[in-house]
């Protein structure tokens, strides 16, 4: 799971199992309490084990799969060999798996641990599906509602609370069930509080995504909603989240296509992480960070497609210095994903120009009469195998 940052092992040689004891799963630790994280870091060649204490417990985010989850804080440093070890409770329980570290000039051992609510989820979704089908979310952008003024304007009284919903996603359940300016003020019954709090063990509140994630794929959850000054119960089916920018690409080799000198593929994380490098999320331009952000896809198809380079020939004179900006249209239709750019391409005949329209509305015009010839030359001259990912071959 890219979400949780957690793969499921086995070794097939039966003799491996003999004379070993597995770990007992603890339950998820109180503030303060003592844990050991157990590993190989760097340093060293034998194994290693660092003490700390719970810091903190809440929903934070998994740098590997840009997941919101519940984790563990420690102050015992985690450094590179650690990720992947156990973390021990004082009863010589497993109660976590260590996972990432905050590193930064103001950051001294601050360390995350994967709780055992978020392996039991793994470990069940797996033996429901034969699979891993993730983590569900709800299929909103929501907002607090901690200003008086904005909770009025929504005609909430003293004792109602919730959160607002801002956006839905067109693939999600939540389309259909739920609108912009509905109040989501209880999940599954559990009251929401206007900064998106719910109750969390004695005396502790949790960002409420931390209900949602408990959940499975497919499940239906209840929530009481305020829409136009009345209440009323609405039921959602929980689904996969739908981003337009994935946060991945399953381990597959990136799809791309050129046109002439143009070299065109999908927005993901992973490509602008490899452009603009660990700070990519505020040096990227803003356009594609807010694709990435705060746009949810019109179906499951739907991709943002980017001129990623040019790549110099006799057709692209002019155009070399664009780069990393989103493509809209070709010959005035919309582009809706890299294999629907592949067909607008080989289907045009009879206009004399590739006409274009990209972000900030620039225009780049290829004379169709050189596009072939170029687009064979490019290739030659970078010892590029095809003009498109085998995954684009067939539209060919």
């Amino acid at each position: 799971s890219v979400e949780c940052d957690i793969a499921l092992l086995t070794v097939v040689d039966e003799n491996f199992w003999e004379d070993l004891h597995p770990l007992d799963f603890g339950p998820l630790p109180h503030l303060q309490d003592q844990v050991a994280v157990v590993g190989y870091p760097i340093g060293g060649d034998t194994i290693s084990i660092t003490s700390g204490i719970v810091s903190r417990v809440e929903v934070t985010s998994y740098t590997h799969g840009a997941s919101e989850l519940l984790a563990i804080q420690i102050d015992a440093a985690i450094n590179s060999g650690n990720s992947g070890g156990p973390v021990f409770n004082s009863r010589g329980q497993c109660c976590g798996i260590a996972f990432q570290s905050l590193v930064g000039d103001d950051a001294e051992n601050i360390g995350y641990v994967i709780p055992p609510p978020v392996i039991q989820h793994f470990l069940e979704d797996f033996k429901r599906n034969g699979e891993i089908a993730g983590f569900p979310v709800l299929g909103i952008q929501w907002q607090r509602l901690e200003s008086p003024s904005l909770r009025a304007s929504l005609a909430m009284e003293a004792q109602t609370t919730g959160v607002l919903v801002a956006k839905t996603a067109p693939v999600s359940d939540a389309y259909a069930k739920l609108q912009r300016g509905d109040v989501i003020m209880s999940f599954e019954g559990v009251k929401v509080s206007n900064n998106g709090t719910v109750p969390f063990r004695s005396g502790e509140r949790i960002n409420f995504s931390y209900l949602v994630s408990q959940h499975y794929v497919g499940d239906v959850v209840r929530l009481t909603v305020l829409r136009q000054k009345e209440k009323m119960e609405v039921e959602v089916t929980l689904s996969t989240p739908s981003l337009l920018v994935p946060v991945h690409i399953g381990g597959k080799m990136p799809p791309y296509l050129i046109v002439a000198g143009l070299v065109f593929t999908p927005l993901c994380e992973p490509y602008l992480r490899s452009e603009y490098g660990e700070h990519y999320y505020t040096d990227s331009p803003v356009k594609l960070l807010d694709a990435m952000l705060h746009q949810f896809p019109k179906d499951a198809t739907e991709e943002v497609v980017i001129l990623s380079q040019v790549l110099a020939c006799d057709a692209t004179v002019g155009y070399e210095e664009v780069r990393n900006t989103r493509l809209f249209k070709v010959n005035g239709e919309k582009v809706h994903n890299l294999r629907h750019l592949a067909d607008l391409v080989d289907s045009v005949k009879g206009d004399p120009f590739l006409r274009l329209e990209s972000e900030y509305d620039e225009v780049i015009v290829l004379e169709m009469s050189k596009v072939a010839q170029a687009t064979a030359e490019t290739l030659e001259t970078h010892a590029i195998p095809a003009d498109r990912s085998p995954d684009l071959l067939s539209s060919n």
